[in-house]
Order: C-alpha cells, then structure tokens, then sequence
C-alpha cells in the first residue's frame, strides 16, 4: 500500500541528488535541490513512521524541516550579501571565499 508513496520519495531524492551534481552553475538551484533532498528524507520517515506505528519519526521529521528552515534562511542570507558585494552569484565566481 505504500510502495507507491516509497517511490515518489525516492524519485525526488534522486531528482534532488541530480540537481546538486548536474547543475554546478546557480547556487539558487543548488540550494532547492538540497532542500528537495531534504523533503524527500523527511517523506521517507513519515512514511516509516505510518508503516512501522511508531511516532519518533514524525518527530524526527520535524526536526529536519527546523534545520531545513534555517538552513535556507542561512543560504539565502549569505547568497544577498554576496550578490550586494559581487552583483552576481554564479558558482564559479566563488573561489575568493575561499580562505
């Protein structure tokens, strides 16, 4: 009965994994992929927390979408302050981060 919701959660956790490595020019789609990944991660515990009656991984999904919530708000601050100073937020342009 949940093989089909197992399936969605693994197609977007791939979908996500290949929009990290295909994709290596735009920080912004680097950034949703990681969060897809995320949701995939969080859709897969939800889904053995139904299959298995226990309640730790609703609880643990809501622990990954916090950090997930401030990871993006992180990214997203990081990413203006960059564009601010460089007017662009190519990946390519980022090796002067470096440090």
């Amino acid at each position: 009965m949940y093989n089909r919701y197992l399936v969605v959660s693994v197609l977007l956790l791939v979908l996500g994994v290949l929009g990290v490595v295909l994709n290596r020019a735009h920080l912004i789609i680097m950034l949703m992929s990681i969060e897809l990944i995320l949701l995939a991660a969080s859709f897969l515990f939800l889904i053995n927390s139904m299959v298995t009656d226990a309640l730790i991984g609703q609880v643990f999904t809501i622990i990954v979408l916090t950090v997930a919530a401030a990871e993006s708000s992180i990214g997203l601050a990081i990413m203006v302050a960059y564009y601010r100073i460089k007017g662009t937020i190519t990946i390519k342009s980022l090796n002067w981060l470096r440090g």
